[in-house]
């Protein structure tokens, strides 16, 4: 653990968080995109297939089933919750996510550590995650009225990719051997679907204007 991967651990649980106070105090989803949350739940679903066989830390173990939890959480309340379900935005959520599933699922098969089930998973869960923010980002566009809460929460998921990313720069200088190719690309491709969005939302915050991304 170094203070980079500390940092971007503490910045995703942030952004669940926000989106949670949102969603539960507000009572609304406005905003967000339930195609991205049903891929993010995807996402940890596949990645922590260990985590009752392959015990590494507690720390470690409390944060797969926060991660776990919180994703199929939200998603249920967006799609269950009797007043929360009301303020989602169908009609403008229509990216075909689903879409983005088969090709992660074939680039995990032929391109991966170890040919296993668990590590297969493993590597289509990184590449789903690097493309799951893309249904956010489409809505975020069209709907173009963007609240403080849903801003902050896309933020902090971008801010999170980024920080882990300095804790690969810093752990492939300090630790021998350190080299995981399919990590490190699939992290990039999804810190720079954010660039868009940083270039904006730092344009509001500096500007203190009300942040909107260009249709």
């Amino acid at each position: 653990m170094n203070i980079f991967r500390l940092a971007g651990d503490m910045t995703h649980l942030f952004s669940v968080l926000v989106l949670l106070l949102k969603i539960h105090t507000i009572k609304s989803c406005a905003g967000i995109s339930l195609k991205t949350q049903e891929l993010y739940a995807i996402v940890f679903a596949t990645r922590y297939l260990d985590i009752f066989t392959n015990y590494i830390s507690l720390y470690n173990t409390i944060m797969k089933l926060i991660f776990l939890g919180s994703s199929f959480s939200i998603v249920w309340y967006m799609r269950r919750h009797k007043i929360v379900r009301r303020s989602y935005d169908k009609d403008q959520d229509t990216f075909r996510h689903y879409f983005l599933m088969l090709p992660c699922l074939i680039l995990a098969l032929i391109i991966n550590e170890k040919f296993t089930f668990r590590e297969v998973m493993w590597a289509f869960s990184l590449y789903l995650e690097a493309v799951a923010i893309l249904p956010q980002l489409v809505l975020l566009q069209r709907t173009r009225n963007i609240d403080n809460l849903t801003g902050q929460y896309v933020f902090l998921l971008g801010a999170y990719r980024a920080f882990y990313i300095l804790n690969w720069i810093y752990r492939y200088f300090t630790e021998e051997h350190f080299v995981h190719w399919i990590t490190w690309i699939a992290g990039l491709v999804q810190t720079l679907l954010y660039a868009d969005f940083f270039y904006y939302y730092f344009q509001s915050w500096k500007n203190n204007v009300k942040l909107q991304l260009p249709a």
